[in-house]
């Protein structure tokens, strides 16, 4: 079968790469390998999907991409988060900005995002249920792409946009990469990121299920003793350790988390000083004088948490209020304001929102996203090596990336 362009991959790059080609008047084959398009994307944010972040600064976009975010100037000029707002509302998805400039549909349904992205694509190519399998390069130039059922689809201008290895039961486990492999690409990784992390400390499965918001933390290397990281806002303690959106983007800076190197400082009261958390506590026991100290810091910390702080503080749990002294005070702060947990992994893949590393991005040409190895092959989404911090920025990407390599597959 012949097109102009073939896409592979019907995620959320892919689906716009296709639409976009398509509405400029290219015959485009959408090649996916499971019945439906989107799997991936009606899973994210949990099931509400954060489409973007409302965030009109391309530097500011940039500044929450840590992975070559530079590389990313050219597709985010071409489709900012505005114009990703716009395209969905004008296709009749209402949308609404939350904490965090986080953007989702009204109705916080995932399905109204893919139905309406799908339903573009399907307008503008044509759908095809078929694994790739290899691309056919003749002469340094793409011609196609042959399935693993023998199928021959020819095009002079192919588009890989078939995702990581995160979540790979939504089909997302590395054609992509294998793809760009056989076209003669560097990859770099790929490893998990925006993935939780599993913790030494054994008093996190006790605190399992526990969300601590409005705190912040820091990522140590214990190696050099540097921040490496700093955030504000949620964080989950889970059976295995911790999670939440500050654990999640905190992940993108581990490189190769050996177990004991990061240490991730938690402030219980970052909008505390010492002084005047060691004055709010100093009320608190006023108004406690004769109760037990395990009793008196329930107006300050969640329920669960008073036993974790009590054991860790070494003050004894039945110690009256009036008889804590003032060191054991001034520790009680100091742990509050650097409450540590030791990394000893990452969680597997599959439990990664999005894969960290894939193709060079210096053998991809950043105004136009083609290949400089292979003329005609481009690259969309997730496949590139670039990934960013959670809040809709890796969505971003995909649509942007998308868009500006279905307009250049679109040129003459």
């Amino acid at each position: 079968m012949n097109a102009d362009v073939v896409v592979i991959g019907a995620g959320a790059a892919g689906m716009m790469a296709a639409g976009t080609a398509g509405e400029a008047g290219k015959k485009v084959i959408l090649l996916e390998r499971n019945a439906k398009p989107g799997r991936k994307l009606m899973i994210t944010g949990k099931g509400r999907c954060n489409l973007t972040n409302n965030t009109q600064e391309i530097d500011e976009l940039i500044s929450n991409v840590p992975q070559n975010g530079r590389f990313l100037y050219g597709a985010f000029s071409k489709f900012m988060p505005a114009d990703v707002m716009d395209f969905f509302e004008n296709r009749g998805v209402p949308l609404k900005t939350e904490r965090g400039r986080r953007v989702f549909p009204v109705s916080d349904k995932a399905a109204d995002i893919v139905d309406s992205l799908s339903s573009y694509a399907a307008d503008n190519s044509n759908f095809v249920n078929a694994r790739a399998k290899e691309l056919i390069i003749d002469n340094g130039a793409v011609r196609g792409v042959v399935t693993y059922d023998g199928e021959q689809f020819f095009a002079d201008r192919v588009i890989v946009a078939a995702g990581g290895f995160s979540y790979p039961a939504t089909g997302s486990d590395g054609d992509g990469f294998a793809l760009a492999r056989q076209a003669g690409h560097t990859l770099y990784g790929p490893q998990a990121s925006l993935v939780p992390l599993e913790i030494h400390e054994g008093f996190c499965s006790r605190l399992s299920g526990l969300s601590l918001r409005n705190i912040a933390i820091k990522v140590i290397d214990t190696a050099s003793g540097k921040t490496i990281y700093e955030d504000f806002g949620e964080l989950l303690f889970t059976h295995f350790g911790v999670s939440g959106p500050v654990i999640l983007s905190a992940s993108a800076h581990l490189k190769n988390p050996e177990k004991g190197r990061y240490r991730i400082s938690v402030d219980l009261k970052p909008a505390l000083s010492h002084e005047m958390l060691d004055a709010r506590i100093l009320r608190d026991f006023s108004e406690n004088l004769n109760r037990n100290f395990i009793n008196s810091l329930n107006s300050l910390l969640p329920k669960s948490l008073v036993p974790v702080i009590v054991s860790l503080s070494g003050i004894p749990m039945n110690l009256k209020v009036n008889q804590v002294t003032k060191e054991q005070r001034v520790g009680l702060v100091s742990l509050l304001k650097d409450f540590s947990v030791t990394v000893t992994r990452t969680r597997p893949v599959e439990e990664a929102v999005i894969t960290r590393g894939g193709v060079n991005v210096k053998e991809i040409n950043p105004s136009t996203l083609e290949s400089k190895l292979v003329r005609g092959l481009y690259f969309a989404g997730e496949v590139i090596d670039v990934d960013a911090y959670t809040g809709g920025f890796n969505l971003q990407i995909a649509f942007s990336t998308g868009r500006l390599a279905g307009l250049q597959c679109a040129k003459e």
